[in-house]
C-alpha cells in the first residue's frame, strides 16, 4: 500500500538511500540488501544514489534503510522489497508495508520513532550519513574543521577547553579527561604515546564496535587533536581482533587520513608531526585495563601492574602515555567543534554531555542508545526500550558490564551519571545495559558473571584469581541445590575482601554482580538454600519435567524434539519422561501444544506456566 509523500523544497535534488550494514546489519542479511538496491536503481542513478553505512544503532529493526531527505524509514527488509521501495520513492510515495510499527502504530520518519525520539544522538546521529571507507563523507559533515580550529590553538588551551567541557572518561572509571591529559602534558621528554582503547569486552556490550565500524574518521580526529595538545607523536588504536569490520574500516580511515595530509609528518603545515599505528588484541577481558593493554602492545603477556608509576608517568615503551577509550576521543572531536558550552550543558552537574550504552536482553527494542548523562533508567527502558518482550514484567537492569551491578526496577527513577550508579551497587562502565525479566533468576545471573570474570582473571593476584574462584564454586553450589544459609555471609565477606585488595580493575569489580544480588534479591538466594526452589525456574538442579495424563494427545512433538532419547510413547497414547535420561533442557516444555509437558520447581512442587 502507497501514499503520497509531500516532499520538503529544502531537500537536495537527489535521493539518496540509506543502507544500515553494521556488523548487526551483515548479519541480518544487509549485504544482499545492498546488492538488490544495486539492481533496482540500475540506469536512474542520476535520480536515486545508495549509500551504505554502518550501524543505525536499531538492532531490532536490521537491516533497515532511511531514505533522504525525508527521513523515511523502512525495517526488517528483504531484498525483494528493494525494488518496490525505489519504485514508490522516485514517485514520491511510502510503501506503508515495510514502515516500522510498534503498537499497532506505523511510524513514516526516522526521528519519531519511539526509539530514537528520546535520544541524543551527538555522535552516532551521522552514521547514516557517512559511508566509513569514504573519506569525503564525513568531510562533508565537518570532519576535520575541529582539527583545523585546535591546531590554531595554544596546546593548553585545548586542555583547558576540554577540562572546562567536564568530560570523564566513557570507559568505566570516569576520570576527569582534561586533568589526564595535562598531566600527560606536563611530563618531560620528547617522546610521548596516546592509544585509543577500543578492547570492547564486555558481553552484550558493541558501542565502541559501533562508532569504529560506522565513523572511524570521528575517533582519529579526535586521537590527532589529543596528540596535539598533549605533546604526542605516536598513537595506537587498540582493537580486539573480534572487530573485522572495525579493522577493516580503522585501516581505510588511516590511510585516506594520511593521503589527504591529517597525519604523517607537518599535519596541515602546522609543524606537528603524528601518525597512529594499530595494534589487534587476542580477546582478554583483562586488556581492557590499561596496563594490561601496554603489555600487550609491547608484546607481553596482558598482565596489570601495580601503580604508581601511572602510565601518565611511565607507560608505553616507558614513556608517558594517555589512554582514552573509543567515545572519549569521539567525544573531544564534537567539544572542540561546538565548544566546552555546548558539552557541559547537557547532562547533571558531575556527569556532563551522553552517553552511549547497548541496550541488550529480555527488552523489545534492543540496539544502541546515546542520551544526555542524568536521564533516568526508566525512561531508557520503557520509553526507547519499549519494556520487556512477551507482555513479561521487567525485573532488573544490569549495568556496566560483566563487573557491573544489577539494579531492580524499584530504583529506575535512578538518574544514569557516574555517582548515582556507584551508590546503587553498580558502576557506568563501558556501557553494556542487559534487561532482565521475571524469568531471569538473579542468582544464576551472579553466577554467570562470576563465571566470567574469574575465567578472564589475569592470575597475577592471589585475591582476584582465588577469590572469584571460590565465589563461583559457592554459588554454583546454591544454584544445584546444596547451598546453606552461611554461604551468604561469607559471600559477602569475601565479595569485599576481593573488591578491596584485588590489583586491578577487574577484580576491584568482579564482586559487584554478587553482592548487588545479595542487596536486592536475598528472597532469592533463600528460596534456592531453604526451599530448593528457583523462583524464575532457571536452575536446571531445581527443576523437573513431567507429562499430565489428563492432556497428553500423544502427538509425538517431545519425542522427536528430545535431543536425550529421554521420552518414551507411542503416537495418540500417553508418553512418558526418563528422568534419570532428562538433561532438563526444557525443549518438550517449548514444543509441547497441547501444555501437556508439566515444568516444576522446588521441593514442594511449584508448577510453572508457559
Amino acid at each position: 500500500m502507497q501514499t503520497k509523500l509531500v516532499k520538503n523544497r529544502k531537500d537536495s535534488d537527489k535521493i539518496v538511500i540509506s543502507i544500515s550494514s553494521g556488523t548487526c546489519g551483515q548479519a541480518r542479511g544487509s549485504l544482499n540488501l545492498v546488492e538488490a538496491f544495486k539492481k533496482a536503481i540500475k540506469g536512474r542513478e542520476n535520480k536515486i544514489s545508495i549509500k551504505v553505512t554502518g550501524c543505525h544503532g536499531f538492532c531490532n529493526a536490521e537491516p533497515n534503510v532511511v531514505i533522504f531527505p525525508n527521513e523515511v524509514f523502512y525495517s526488517n527488509l528483504k531484498p525483494e522489497d528493494a525494488a518496490k521501495i525505489v519504485e514508490a520513492t522516485l514517485k514520491g510515495e511510502i510503501v506503508n508495508d515495510l514502515l516500522y510499527q510498534e503498537n499497532n502504530k506505523r511510524f513514516t520518519h526516522f526521528n519519531d520513532i519511539p526509539f530514537y525520539k528520546a535520544q541524543l544522538r551527538t555522535l552516532l546521529g551521522d552514521n547514516p550519513l557517512i559511508d566509513p571507507v569514504n573519506i569525503d563523507d564525513y568531510l562533508a559533515q565537518g570532519g576535520y574543521k575541529s582539527l583545523v580550529k585546535a591546531l590554531k590553538m595554544e596546546p593548553g588551551k585545548i586542555i583547558e577547553e576540554i577540562k572546562r567541557s567536564g568530560l570523564r572518561g566513557r570507559g568505566g572509571a570516569g576520570f576527569p579527561t582534561g586533568l589526564k591529559w595535562e598531566i600527560v602534558r606536563k611530563q618531560k621528554g620528547d617522546i610521548k604515546y596516546i592509544i585509543c582503547n577500543g578492547d570492547e569486552g564486555d558481553p552484550g556490550a558493541y558501542m565502541d564496535r559501533s562508532i569504529l565500524e560506522s565513523n572511524p574518521h570521528l575517533v582519529i580526529e579526535g586521537m590527532i587533536i589529543g596528540a596535539y595538545a598533549m605533546g604526542a607523536t605516536e598513537g595506537w588504536l587498540y582493537v580486539r581482533n573480534e572487530y573485522p569490520l572495525a579493522v577493516k574500516n580503522l585501516l581505510v580511515a588511516l590511510n585516506q587520513t594520511r593521503k589527504q595530509g591529517l597525519l604523517g609528518n607537518n599535519i596541515l603545515n602546522s609543524r606537528f608531526n603524528f601518525d597512529i599505528k594499530m595494534a589487534k588484541g587476542a580477546g582478554a577481558f583483562v586488556c581492557g585495563e590499561e596496563t594490561a593493554l601496554i603489555a600487550s602492545i609491547e608484546d607481553k603477556r596482558g598482565m596489570p601492574k601495580q601503580r604508581p608509576p601511572f602510565p601518565a608517568q611511565q607507560g608505553l615503551f616507558g614513556k608517558p602515555t594517555n589512554i582514552n577509550n573509543v567515545e572519549t576521543w569521539a567525544d573531544v572531536t564534537r567539544i572542540i567543534d561546538k565548544g566546552a558550552d555546548w558539552f557541559a550543558g547537557i547532562g547533571t552537574k558531575t556527569s556532563k554531555g551522553t552517553k552511549i550504552f547497548s541496550l541488550v536482553g529480555k527488552i523489545k527494542n534492543s540496539g544502541l542508545v546515546e542520551v544526555p548523562m542524568g536521564i533516568t533508567l526508566d525512561k531508557i527502558v520503557f520509553d526507547i526500550g519499549g519494556g520487556a518482550q512477551s507482555g513479561k514484567e521487567v525485573k532488573a537492569i544490569q549495568n556496566g558490564g560483566p563487573s557491573g551491578g544489577c539494579i531492580p526496577k524499584e530504583l529506575f527513577n535512578l538518574p544514569v551519571d557516574y555517582e548515582s550508579l556507584t551508590s546503587a551497587g553498580a558502576i557506568m562502565g563501558s556501557g553494556g545495559m542487559i534487561v532482565m525479566d521475571e524469568n531471569t533468576c538473579m542468582v544464576d545471573t551472579a553466577k554467570y558473571f562470576t563465571n566470567f570474570l574469574q575465567s578472564e582473571s589475569c592470575g597475577k593476584c592471589v585475591t582476584c584469581r582465588e577469590g572469584t574462584q571460590r565465589m563461583y564454586e559457592i554459588l554454583n553450589n546454591i544454584t544445584e541445590g546444596n547451598g546453606q544459609e552461611e554461604d551468604l555471609t561469607l559471600l559477602e565477606d569475601l565479595g569485599k575482601v576481593v573488591k578491596e585488595v584485588s590489583l586491578c580493575g577487574l577484580g576491584q569489580t568482579a564482586p559487584n554482580p554478587l553482592l548487588s544480588t545479595l542487596r536486592y534479591f536475598k528472597d532469592e538466594y533463600l528460596a534456592h538454600i531453604k526451599e530448593k526452589k528457583c523462583p524464575a525456574g532457571v536452575c536446571k538442579a531445581l527443576i523437573r519435567y513431567t507429562i499430565s495424563v489428563e492432556t497428553c494427545t500423544g502427538c509425538g512433538l517431545c519425542k522427536k524434539n528430545c535431543p536425550q532419547d529421554a521420552i518414551e510413547g507411542e503416537k495418540k497414547k500417553l508418553h512418558v519422561i526418563e528422568e534419570d535420561k532428562c538433561i532438563k533442557c526444557g525443549i518438550c516444555f517449548d514444543v509441547c501444544k497441547s501444555n501437556a509437558v508439566n515444568k516444576i520447581t522446588g521441593k514442594e512442587g511449584v508448577l510453572c506456566l508457559k
